[in-house]
């Protein structure tokens, strides 16, 4: 009786610490939702472009050393598509970078997901869709960052500021990176201003972004998307 009381014990004990460790396995440092443009403006070209600097970023050594310098060594990503209202799709589902290993596999699930769709600007829509992916995530912190690409201002789906204030409220800080494009193709909000780097920036801070420490960083061209988005993820993991 004494023996299997004790064996009873040790059981315990053993199940106790798996369970703390496994609890230790779901905490990271931040949970990051990119939410990424896809409307369309984009042309394939650029697509091409955009995922390229997505999948490369998180192999990049300054970004790997953002995310291991932190508490825990590991951050939550997931990234989705975005156009209209109504079209958001997962590329990449919720998964724990923390190694350049692991960085890989986030480049080969974006490179298997193909583009869904072509649809209208709906900022409003991809950030109420970010919010609950951010609610459902499988792992624990008290930072939580919706990361948001686009080269243009919102044209379809609900109030963006609407969206954004809902997703801070929730404990969120959003983010942007705006992609500089021809003048020419871009909305009237934009052709009002002498200086459309400035305009589309502008245009973030003022309606897109929100929360403790949220940003807007701009890429001059979607050639050089890739080395913006490293800047910003070095920023936003660190």
């Amino acid at each position: 009786m004494r023996r299997r009381h004790l064996l009873s014990g040790m059981l315990a004990a053993v199940s106790l610490a798996g369970r703390r460790a496994g609890a230790a396995e779901q905490s990271v440092d931040v949970l990051l939702v990119l939410a990424v443009d896809v409307s369309l403006s984009i042309s394939e070209d650029r697509f091409e472009l955009e995922r390229r600097g997505y999948a490369e970023a998180f192999s990049d050594p300054r970004v790997l050393r953002a995310i291991g310098e932190g508490p825990n060594g590991r951050i939550g990503v997931a990234l989705f598509d975005w156009a209209g209202p109504g079209e958001q799709q997962i590329a990449v589902d919720w998964m724990v970078i923390a190694s350049a290993r692991d960085a890989d596999v986030f480049a080969a699930k974006l490179a298997a997901a193909p583009r869904p769709f072509y649809g209208r600007t709906a900022i409003g829509s991809a950030l109420r869709f970010a919010s609950t992916l951010l609610a459902q995530a499988p792992y624990r912190t008290d930072r939580r960052v919706i990361d948001i690409s686009g080269d243009g201002t919102g044209n379809a789906g609900p109030s963006v500021t609407e969206a954004r204030d809902a997703a801070v409220a929730a404990g969120s800080t959003v983010n942007g990176i705006v992609i500089l494009t021809d003048p020419e193709g871009m909305p009237g909000f934009l052709k009002e201003h002498t200086n459309p780097a400035g305009g589309l920036a502008a245009y973030y801070r003022s309606v897109v972004i929100g929360g403790e420490g949220a940003f807007v960083m701009s890429a001059e061209s979607f050639e050089a998307f890739g080395r913006a988005l490293i800047a910003k993820l070095v920023r936003e993991i660190s």
